[in-house]
């Protein structure tokens, strides 16, 4: 037990998980420097040998969190990060070739990925929405209804004006979508305030047939659709993030240990901030009842 007692101190030392964020950061490196051709080609050899040194790491790794949990090393499994991590290793030592080459490359690039497992605030934030997934769902299905109102009226009143935005419904479906992420939306708007003839049509006047100026009924439909779907509704969605990442930090002040030393030490400060401004405020009364 003294054995494994040791290796367990050693899986969980800071210098550990500091040299193994250096080694996947250098995984990193090492994948992007091989989508440079001229360069992997003349240094192929020096590639070959970091990337069996970093693969040697990653299954000492490995190794040494399954045997720090002798005698029940099934445990390390039941970590989702663990799976993740060990199949990644495993992935790597497969023996891929020919048409299975480029699955190889992408599993060389997910070892970058094994950063979240390393640092406690990636986890968090990953941990968050993957969390919120779930609740997500019924904000996309609100933002789909959303979507689909809209584009219907959009495809009836703007069709003949604006063919190229409007001309059928997944077409408008489209051009909402282009709006939401605030993409030129006025431009669009102002095709349809001021008619195609007039706006935004440069270099495509055959596809402005029957243009029409809608300047009241555009600008109110445009900006209540950006209003509706662009700002409330995305706002639901930070908020169920925000949810699941208090939720998720709840979990892991309970599972992770490192993690609690580091939310203790939030609140320490917070604390020790609201002391001082207590104590300057009782400075200031006694400074003002002073004679």
């Amino acid at each position: 037990m003294a054995t494994v007692d040791t290796i367990k101190k050693v899986v969980t030392h800071r210098y550990f998980e500091i040299f193994i964020l250096f080694v996947i950061l250098s995984a990193g490196i090492l994948v992007g420097a091989q989508t440079y051709p001229d360069f992997s080609a003349q240094h192929h050899d020096l590639i070959v040998i970091f990337d069996r040194l970093i693969i040697i790491i990653f299954v000492i790794e490995a190794i040494l969190k399954i045997a720090s949990e002798i005698p029940h090393p099934l445990k390390y499994f039941k970590s989702s990060w663990n799976v993740f991590d060990f199949t990644i290793v495993v992935g790597v030592l497969l023996p891929l070739e020919g048409s299975f080459l480029p699955v190889l490359r992408l599993l060389r690039v997910l070892r970058v990925f094994r950063l979240v497992t390393t640092i406690p605030k990636m986890r968090l934030i990953v941990g968050a929405l993957l969390k919120s997934i779930p609740s997500m769902v019924h904000v996309f299905v609100l933002l789909g209804i959303i979507f689909y109102i809209f584009a219907v009226i959009a495809t009836f009143a703007f069709s003949e004006n604006d063919p190229i935005h409007f001309g059928n419904f997944q077409t408008a479906f489209l051009s909402l979508f282009r709006m939401v992420t605030f993409d030129n939306w006025t431009d669009i708007m102002y095709i349809n305030m001021y008619g195609c003839d007039k706006y935004g049509y440069n270099g495509a006047w055959l596809e402005c047939t029957n243009s029409s100026a809608s300047p009241v009924v555009a600008a109110l439909f445009f900006t209540s659709f950006v209003i509706i779907s662009g700002l409330i509704v995305l706002n639901f969605l930070i908020g169920v993030v925000i949810n699941s990442m208090n939720e998720m930090k709840e979990e892991m002040i309970n599972e992770y240990p490192g993690y609690n030393k580091i939310a203790d030490k939030e609140k320490q400060e917070n604390i020790i901030e609201r002391l001082n401004k207590m104590d300057e405020k009782l400075d200031a009364l006694l400074y003002d009842r002073s004679p």
